[in-house]
């Protein structure tokens, strides 16, 4: 018995099969072939990104300690790289007038050194005269925490009787005598120079080299869409950093500017110096304002006859500040500059570890100019990674797929 003409065998393949069967078992192959070669490079791409990220991890760790031992050559390249940023766009509007690029970029690093003269002038010089005055300010600090200490004296007294109670060993131990004040600095002063004058010159090459480099940039590229993308990060971190401590200064001006109006309406000694010195503590975040309020408390209480009196100069700088940090500042800088106030702290105190203060005063500007780079170049997904998402929000296959 033969089978029905009309219902074809499944195996059969030869000419008299269904053409319909054959393309729609190629087309099934041929789609299934690239959702295997894409879940492949799904894997690939994850893969090399998880070694981006342990990379970069081990690179945040180990770089403290590289730049810390280094010091002299890196601390001084950074510091000249963000005086770099800041002042090109002042030596462009110079050369703009036709001056020479060297006498432009001479010009603008010198008034940057004329501004910080002034400023350290207006701090340093009272400072040094009103040292005399620090014995009699600690005296008078100690017999305003006697008085204070005869009214709890109920409280002296039964912190004795709990150590009489709990008993404790006396251990004598052998203090080693370290070097003095005066010898530190001493032994310091010979590599704080080399640094300055490193950073100053290192400054001064880069300032004169900025049109040369931005030429370099934009012609050597072999496609356009390279050229075109160097050239706005450029720019982005050029305007970012240069515009936030431009912004800053004036706004810490405004702030040395009312606590030296302040510190002359309350009686206090050299209102300038307090004014200069409340505006470059303002540039530290966090550590700055509160290390003006702990000066202007001893200092308060140093000379005023009650506590409650030495203590109105602090607390006047602290309603200043929480009017400044949280409407001026961030009505006038806006959301552009709007930084995550952890991001601000590990970058402080990240930077602070490896260089102490300098890295502290320049850790605002390298968090701007890092996080400038990173909004060009890709801001990396790390907390959606963790969760299997990929890495950077535009996905390479994506884009594979797209094309």
């Amino acid at each position: 018995m033969s089978l029905p003409t009309d219902t074809p065998h499944p195996e059969q393949t030869g000419p008299d099969a269904d053409p319909g069967n054959m393309q729609g078992g190629s087309s099934a192959r041929q789609t299934g072939r690239p959702r295997r070669t894409m879940g492949f490079a799904a894997q690939e791409l994850r893969l090399i990104s998880a070694l981006v990220v342990l990379l970069s991890i081990g690179l945040f760790l180990a770089l403290p300690f590289v730049l810390s031992i280094g010091s002299v050559v890196f601390l001084p390249l950074v510091a000249a790289i963000v005086l770099t940023i800041v002042l090109s766009p002042l030596a462009d509007r110079l050369a703009m007038f036709g001056i020479p690029n060297y006498l432009a970029s001479f010009a603008a690093l010198l008034a940057f050194l004329g501004i910080l003269a002034l400023a350290l002038t207006a701090v340093l010089s009272p400072a040094v005269s009103m040292l005399d005055e620090v014995p009699a300010m600690i005296a008078r600090i100690g017999e305003h925490f006697s008085h204070l200490q005869g009214s709890l004296a109920w409280l002296t007294r039964l912190n004795e009787q709990i150590a009489g109670i709990v008993g404790g060993q006396q251990n004598d131990q052998v203090v080693l005598a370290g070097p003095t004040v005066l010898q530190q600095l001493a032994l310091a002063t010979p590599s704080v120079v080399l640094e300055v004058l490193l950073t100053f010159l290192m400054a001064f090459f880069m300032i004169e080299a900025r049109v040369r480099l931005r030429r370099r940039l934009l012609l050597e590229r072999q496609h356009f869409g390279a050229s075109l993308k160097a050239a706005r990060v450029m720019r982005a971190v050029q305007d970012r950093v240069a515009a936030y401590i431009l912004t800053v200064g004036l706004i810490n001006l405004g702030v040395g500017l009312i606590v030296a109006f302040g510190a002359w309406a309350l009686g206090l000694g050299a209102p300038v110096m307090w004014g200069g010195l409340a505006a470059l503590l303002n540039f530290l975040p966090y550590i700055g304002p509160l290390t003006m309020i702990a000066l202007l408390t001893l200092f308060g209480l140093g000379t005023a006859d009650s506590p409650v009196v030495g203590l109105i100069p602090a607390a006047a700088y602290l309603g200043l500040h929480t009017v400044e940090s949280n409407l001026v500042t961030p009505a006038i800088l806006g959301a552009r500059f709007t930084m995550n106030p952890v991001l601000i702290l590990l970058a402080l105190s990240y930077f602070s570890w490896i260089w102490g203060v300098t890295g502290a005063l320049l850790s605002v500007p390298i968090l701007l100019t890092i996080t400038a780079l990173v909004d060009h170049l890709g801001r990396p997904n790390l907390v959606g990674f963790i969760f299997g998402e990929p890495l950077f929000s535009t996905d390479v296959l994506e884009l594979g797929e797209a094309d």
